[in-house]
């Protein structure tokens, strides 16, 4: 990689590196400190809990079981949006955020699924019963949610009749 490049697209990188180690620091520390899968510690009784479990498959536990292509899938994802990123010649800052963060949670949860088969997920929002995730699953979705920004705010100059 060139060094022009990586400055031009600092941010991206930057983001994705980020992401990517904090996701895995925090995963080693739940696996570290509870004994066994499905431990749980009330951070907030009944609303938010850290709880401590694998998922064999992708978001909402959908494709479970089906590690191997997963895997792969987010390998894919990666490798596409480094590519993208590497021949898009100009890129905004948000957009290069967004990308970074996705990039970050796709190789986040790609590490576990290559190295343990499964993804160690661990915040729990028990208020309104949504499925246990991890920051690899955060930081997926603050991406979309940039794009979706950058999306909207891509400025165009109306065209005038002369």
């Amino acid at each position: 990689m060139s060094k022009k490049f990586i400055r031009r697209k600092r941010s991206f990188w930057l983001i994705a590196i980020l992401g990517i180690i904090l996701d895995q620091i925090t995963k080693y520390l739940v696996v570290q400190s509870f004994a066994q899968i499905g431990d749980t510690v009330p951070l907030w009784q009944g609303v938010f809990h850290l709880t401590y479990v694998i998922n064999t498959g992708a978001a909402f536990s959908f494709f479970r079981g089906q590690v191997d292509i997963l895997r792969w899938i987010s390998l894919v994802v990666s490798l596409a949006l480094i590519i993208f990123v590497w021949y898009t010649p100009k890129i905004s800052l948000i957009e290069q955020l967004g990308y970074g963060f996705i990039l970050a949670g796709a190789i986040g949860n790609g590490i576990d699924r290559f190295l343990f088969g499964y993804v160690v997920d661990f915040l729990d929002f028990r208020l309104i019963n949504f499925p246990v995730f991890n920051l690899a699953d955060v930081s997926i979705n603050i991406g979309v949610l940039l794009l979706l920004i950058a999306s909207f705010s891509a400025t165009s100059k109306p065209k005038t009749n002369s």
